[in-house]
């Protein structure tokens, strides 16, 4: 059943203490085996890498809670890693995520941009596609002000595919919440809800990483010929 009412008006809603504290230990010892290198501040494909997360992320909590806000059954299509830390610390400006990972490239009419991503072909679909996707931000630490938590913009995932100067004047007009997360809790937005984050400032009381899952589930049927990477 699709979710209505305030989450389809405000393109996101925060679900707190969702993710068990036995499945963010399993994450976190996974996680411990691997050192990031210097301005990485992550990992793609995830689920590929560490088997906690690979399973967390097709748990049937997490694939039944996303079939809430789509039209069919769900599909992982997505899975990225963001470890924001003091050794790894980036901003990112104002911006709607408009791509989707697809295997291979196929010409279709309103699907622009392809590139290529570590051997992943990316493209920006019609907005039909994105608006039968949702992501999931599963936190393992807390995520605050001061180490860089997301800023949304609520309701502007209602106004389609923006150009960059159009949403530099749509911040301009509209207020931003900083969402402020609890280890264990999970934004659920949509991919065109227009978002960013700071730079974590991390002062001696505000040490710890910001690592955060990033899930992207679809419903949506892709054309022949293709499948999501």
């Amino acid at each position: 059943m699709t979710v209505v009412g305030k989450f389809e008006s405000s393109g996101f809603e925060i679900l707190d203490s969702f993710v068990d504290e036995s499945e963010l230990s399993s994450v976190s010892t996974d996680l411990a085996t691997s050192i990031l290198g210097k301005n990485r501040g992550g990992f793609r494909n995830a689920d590929k890498k560490f088997p906690s997360i690979k399973r967390l992320v097709n748990s049937a909590k997490l694939l039944d809670q996303a079939a809430k806000y789509l039209v069919g059954n769900p599909c992982l299509v997505r899975v990225i890693l963001f470890d924001k830390s003091r050794h790894n610390n980036w901003s990112v400006s104002w911006h709607q995520d408009k791509t989707i990972a697809l295997s291979n490239k196929v010409e279709l009419e309103g699907w622009r941009g392809w590139s290529k991503k570590e051997g992943i072909y990316h493209v920006q679909p019609p907005l039909a596609v994105l608006n039968n996707m949702v992501t999931f931000r599963l936190h393992i630490d807390p995520a605050t002000k001061d180490n860089g938590c997301l800023r949304v913009i609520p309701g502007s995932h209602q106004h389609g595919l923006l150009q960059s100067e159009q949403i530099n004047q749509y911040v301009l007009e509209n207020d931003y919440l900083e969402c402020e997360m609890n280890s264990g809790s999970v934004l659920v937005m949509r991919p065109h809800l227009i978002h960013s984050s700071a730079k974590g400032s991390y002062h001696q009381s505000s040490l710890n990483s910001r690592r955060v899952i990033h899930v992207e589930y679809s419903s949506y049927q892709l054309p022949r010929g293709i499948s999501w990477a």
